[in-house]
């Protein structure tokens, strides 16, 4: 078959731009490489060239050392919880760096320790907070960490023999990447490293510790309690949030259960530590628990954390109190700002509405002022006996007649009564309603809506745009019968359910769904 002319010129073109897209591609790879050792180079001349030049070129250097079997370090020393006043962060470098001084070892500090640290050759000080005369990567310690695990000490700790960290990587490794993501092992003091179950419930701002059972070869758990040295690979450290948070522990120990890992606790090998109690005085160690207290603090506030449950039952609290503002602003349209972050009410909150509501309810009670619980109120006594979990106040209905006989309510139109326990008496500004605030400064409230009857219908004066601020017929409340409330025994229509139906719609009780669904919807897989 003959080829035509423009047949022939086609082929060539063809193969012209075979050609030429070859070379470019070989072009391109080849400025990639090279982009890539300048990247490298330049990573390199920016550290060495920052005011920290010398500790850099020092870590630079662990970095690529090699062990006495000629091979690169697999794991990096580090350091991060250690009080400025008073630590023992020479003799902790001391101590590994003479069994083992090809591996890293870095101390961690958010700013530059006062009086500063005396460090011994070999040991990196790496500064968390920013300085605007580095680059950023002299501040974010993955850049510096180069090894595959990491190894977290506390201060005061001592490395006595050179092979007990190949045991603990021996171990990790030996878990296989399964849900073991950390293996630790205790540091000799008085008291014992305590393996512990924690469940972290972000929606209900609420973390729980527990104690975990003991194994013979070792515990599985979710979190410590006490002194320990713990191993990880960097890829995970780096993975978490905030890799170095403070309290170290408890910020490591969070963030690893949220994400269903766990942590092997082994009895041996114990590390020493010659330094115990950390604290030479009873004044140094008031200094580190009030540090350690004030940290605990920000952290669970970063966290979105309001209550620990802890194993010995005891519970911590950080979440609003009378001193201090309520965890949330205005409410718009019926829906908190927490819902729109797939949370409930902060139990802080919670606590806090059942304090107003148990003592609200005493003094209507002893005022001969009749009461029942109202709206979502009722909805959350017959569904949950207490607070429906994702409500912001507490409704009580009463009669009109009855205002006269309590003093705390008979004289608010002439202003606000703050009484003996601090709770504010108050006229609502929104209508003709009353408002018991938990106190000043928290505006966590109890509502008090007077309803009179009128033709066996009890309505009021003032109505909002809630669905379920409509009237009844007086008959619910007559008799009025008790109802068990955030451990309380209170008082409620005497026909829950037609009640309830009446206000909300049928089915309400079994059907729970958050006050605006328009504007978010309650997920029932979540329950």
């Amino acid at each position: 078959m003959r080829i035509s002319f423009c047949q022939g010129l086609l082929t060539a073109a063809i193969i012209l731009n075979l050609l030429v897209l070859y070379y470019v591609s070989r072009a391109q790879q080849q400025m990639l490489e090279k982009r890539k050792e300048l990247g490298r180079g330049t990573k390199k001349a920016s550290l060495q060239g920052s005011s920290l030049g010398s500790d850099l070129g020092i870590l630079a250097g662990h970095a690529g050392a090699l062990d006495n079997h000629g091979r690169s370090p697999r794991v990096t020393t580090l350091l991060r919880e250690f009080e400025n006043f008073e630590n023992y962060v020479t003799d902790v470098a001391n101590s590994f760096l003479r069994q083992r001084p090809e591996l890293p070892f870095i101390v961690v500090a958010d700013t530059s320790p006062y009086p500063p640290l005396v460090l011994p050759e070999g040991t990196r000080l790496l500064l968390l907070s920013p300085s605007p005369d580095q680059p950023p990567q002299a501040h974010r310690p993955e850049f510096h960490i180069q090894t595959e695990f990491v190894f977290l000490i506390p201060d005061g700790v001592e490395l006595e023999q050179p092979r007990v960290i190949e045991r603990l990587i021996r171990e990790l490794e030996g878990e296989g990447g399964g849900p073991v993501r950390l293996v630790a092992a205790p540091v000799l003091t008085r008291s014992a490293v305590q393996c512990l179950h924690l469940r972290v419930n972000l929606r209900e701002w609420t973390a729980t510790y527990s104690p975990a059972a003991s194994g013979s070869s070792g515990s599985v758990c979710t979190a410590l309690q006490g002194d320990a040295v713990v191993l990880m690979r960097t890829e995970d450290l780096f993975n978490l949030s905030v890799p170095l948070g403070q309290p170290l522990f408890s910020a490591l120990f969070i963030q690893t259960a949220l994400r269903g890992w766990k942590v092997k606790l082994l009895e041996s090998p114990c590390f020493s530590a010659s330094h115990r109690p950390l604290f030479s005085s009873a004044h140094n160690q008031w200094k580190a628990d009030t540090r350690l207290k004030e940290a605990t603090g920000r952290l669970m506030k970063s966290f979105g954390l309001k209550r620990l449950l802890l194993p010995e039952g005891k519970e911590q609290w950080f979440g609003c109190s009378k001193e201090t503002p309520r965890c949330f602003g205005t409410v718009q349209e019926n829906t908190p700002e927490y819902l729109y972050l797939d949370r409930w009410t902060p139990p802080c909150c919670l606590k806090a509405l059942r304090e107003t509501t148990k003592y609200v309810i005493n003094i209507l009670e002893s005022s001969g002022v009749r009461y029942w619980l109202e709206g979502g109120t009722l909805l959350g006594a017959v569904r949950h006996q207490d607070i429906i979990p994702w409500d912001y106040d507490v409704d009580l209905g009463i009669y009109l007649e009855d205002v006269p006989n309590c003093d705390h309510l008979k004289n608010l139109d002439a202003g606000s009564l703050v009484d003996a326990n601090g709770y504010v008496w108050e006229r609502a500004v929104e209508g003709d309603f009353y408002r018991v605030q938990y106190s000043e400064a928290n505006h966590l409230h109890v509502d008090l809506w007077p309803f009179y009857p009128r033709n066996g219908v009890m309505t009021k004066d003032t109505w909002t745009d809630h669905k379920q601020d409509v009237e009844f017929p007086e008959h619910f409340l007559q008799p009025l019968v008790p109802i068990s409330f955030a451990g309380i025994t209170a008082y409620g229509p005497n026909n829950h359910r037609a009640f309830l139906e009446l206000k909300f719609g049928e089915g309400v009780i079994e059907n729970p769904q958050y006050p605006n669904p328009a504007k978010k919807r309650l997920d029932k897989s979540k329950l």
